[in-house]
């Protein structure tokens, strides 16, 4: 079995006994460095990237193939690439670049399995007579329409 093959095959056996975490990418580079990202339906701790790291590094022998191993969770920079990551942010601002490079940002409001509903709120001029009027819409966007998707730092 190839390397990279073990690898994933082991990450993934670990991520079957815990439903709540899954797997978002897996990098190896040539000289061997392994990097894990993951994520969870809630969040994730240290302890899960330490159990992680623990169920491929232990079932892997440095003697026939020589390796480092990095997990991690996404930054609050990363961008949101998978369903389940939409879906834990529901309630959130999200900064959504489309394939067509318009911005759009709203509150998350529905996950669907092949598209998101952000609640839009801005100002815009008044149909009828002077001065600018609050407008609040739904959007629905396809998920194959979404370039990058950012969750809106708030302080």
């Amino acid at each position: 079995m190839e390397f990279r093959e073990r690898v994933h095959e082991l990450v993934d056996q670990y991520l079957e006994t815990r439903e709540d975490l899954f797997l978002i990418e897996l990098k190896i580079s040539a000289d061997s460095n392994i990097t894990v990202i993951i994520d969870g339906d809630q969040s994730v701790s240290l302890q899960d990237c330490l159990d992680v790291s623990r169920a491929v590094e232990f079932q892997l022998d440095r003697e026939e193939h020589d390796f480092s191993l990095q997990i991690m969770s996404p930054g609050l920079s990363e961008p949101l690439k998978l369903p389940r990551q939409f879906a834990k942010n529901i309630g959130r601002e999200l900064e959504v670049l489309l394939n067509d490079d318009t911005k759009v940002q709203g509150e998350l409001k529905i996950v669907g399995e092949d598209s998101i509903t952000l609640e839009l709120k801005y100002r815009r001029p008044k149909l009828v007579g002077k001065g600018k009027e609050d407008v609040v819409e739904d959007r629905i966007i396809p998920l194959a329409e979404i370039k990058k998707a950012l969750v809106v730092i708030k302080f």
